[in-house]
């Protein structure tokens, strides 16, 4: 298991006040300026991950390390890979202490936004190192709770298979299987020949974070143990 801390976010004042649509030189763009330079001094964007070998299938289940994840999806996508990747990446918690927000709605809005531009290079870096470190090739991934095949209830075994994520990284896993802080993401990386998001068999409309158009012929696919190998 390795953890990666003090990550850098390449964003500069300009790109964030297009990020935040503000305008530049307006009042509140002063604003954004101060909380955007207290964000960049207090964040310290993290990731943890580990590299296990893949263990006994069955048509629902695949084990990974001492851990059995249930998605028939998962163990498709799995088929043909012998190691994979846990992870979790996290904005951090020294984004919770930022001074000056105070429950202002604005300023609330502008650090969330800060957040996800934290969690976004968190994930770049994560994966940036895991490709020049082991040279998997071609690495696609899945998430708990990004299909209902993947239920996010198996946040428990995603924190079990990487050891104590809190003390590491400072991310926790509540009752209700989310994790704090709120901007984190947890999954598989894995190795394959064609690229796979979840997004490909999520129906849902209107999704701001879709990342693939859905696919109603590739569920098939996976329904009948063919998956990646044959999907367009």
């Amino acid at each position: 298991m390795e953890a990666l801390s003090n990550i850098p976010i390449e964003l500069d004042l300009a790109t964030f006040l297009q990020k935040v649509r503000v305008e530049p030189g307006s009042e509140d763009a002063n604003a954004v300026a101060g909380l955007f330079n207290s964000a960049r001094a207090a964040a310290n964007p993290k990731a943890i991950y580990d590299i296990h070998y893949v263990g006994e299938r069955t048509a629902d289940t695949v084990s990974v390390g001492d851990v059995v994840f249930t998605s028939r999806v998962l163990r498709v996508n799995l088929d043909t890979a012998h190691r994979v990747f846990p992870y979790i990446a996290t904005c951090g918690t020294e984004l919770d202490d930022v001074p000056g927000v105070d429950g202002d709605p604005m300023q609330e809005y502008w650090l969330n936004q800060f957040r996800i531009a934290a969690l976004s290079a968190a994930s770049a870096y994560l994966r940036k190192h895991i490709e020049a470190k082991y040279r998997p090739g071609k690495m696609s991934s899945m998430s708990p709770g990004s299909l209902p095949d993947w239920p996010i209830t198996q946040q428990t075994e995603m924190f079990g298979v990487l050891g104590d994520v809190e003390s590491e990284i400072g991310v926790r896993l509540t009752d209700s299987y989310l994790m704090l802080p709120m901007k984190s993401v947890s999954g598989l990386y894995f190795p394959t020949e064609t690229s796979f998001a979840s997004c490909q068999l999520c129906p849902r409309e209107g999704c701001p974070g879709r990342a693939a158009p859905y696919d109603p012929t590739l569920w098939k696919q996976y329904a009948e143990g063919e998956g990646l190998t044959d999907a367009a």
